[in-house]
């Protein structure tokens, strides 16, 4: 009987993402549990919102740590994207994911820095920081989520273009709707600065997507 040989990827580092990632998430709930709790019922309670945004602690311990959970889940998610579209089986995993992980912490890090720069400059810092604390909260939920989805996927399922497209989807509008719902909190706001609204809304929310859309694509 002749021997065949089989080539089986190796999944010890990205499930060491994952181990990190519930780790950090334990440490939270461990930490500030009375926030967790708040922060896990954003979907049918707007208490988190409420309470914890008038604090405007962008960089409080659970925002950073929540973030770097937010951080790890979509870039792994985004690795598989990458591994389901362009490349199966890229010579070195570990590299390619170190590089979309630098490239999307870069990006967001880079878009919060404007926005504060913005912020500043035209003298609504309070408002800007009410409204960063609401989109980073949201963005951090959502990527609990995704988290999940990326270890079935990994793990469980089968990655088919139809379930790809499905989670891609469904993410696309759970942040539409996170804005939607934000905006709406926000609209007396909205309503008197207006015109900054809309040039706020085109420069820096849907002009840097376009862009990183057109890079990927060329």
């Amino acid at each position: 009987m002749q021997a065949i040989e089989r080539h089986v990827e190796t999944l010890d580092w990205i499930t060491i993402i994952f181990m990190v990632s519930l780790a950090l998430l334990a440490t939270v709930r461990s930490l500030y549990p009375q926030r967790f709790e708040e922060f896990a019922s954003l979907l049918n309670s707007n208490k988190f919102m409420v309470f914890k945004g008038k604090e405007n602690k962008a960089f409080h311990p659970f925002n950073i740590l929540m973030f770097i959970v937010n951080v790890l889940a979509v870039s792994t998610f985004l690795y598989l994207l990458y591994t389901f579209f362009i490349e199966a089986k890229p010579p070195k995993p570990l590299v390619v994911f170190i590089r979309i992980l630098t490239a999307y912490m870069g990006f967001v890090l880079v878009k919060f820095g404007i926005d504060k720069i913005i912020s500043n400059i035209f003298e609504f810092d309070a408002q800007m920081d009410y409204y960063l604390f609401q989109k980073l909260s949201h963005r951090n939920f959502i990527s609990i989520g995704i988290l999940v989805a990326a270890a079935l996927l990994i793990y469980s399922l089968e990655p088919t273009r139809i379930l790809i497209y499905g989670l891609i989807i469904t993410i696309l509008l759970a942040n539409l709707i996170s804005l939607f719902v934000i905006y709406k909190q926000n609209q007396n706001t909205i309503v008197s600065n207006w015109f900054y609204f809309i040039l706020y809304l085109c420069a820096l929310e849907i002009a840097p997507y376009i862009i990183l859309y057109k890079l990927f694509t060329i």
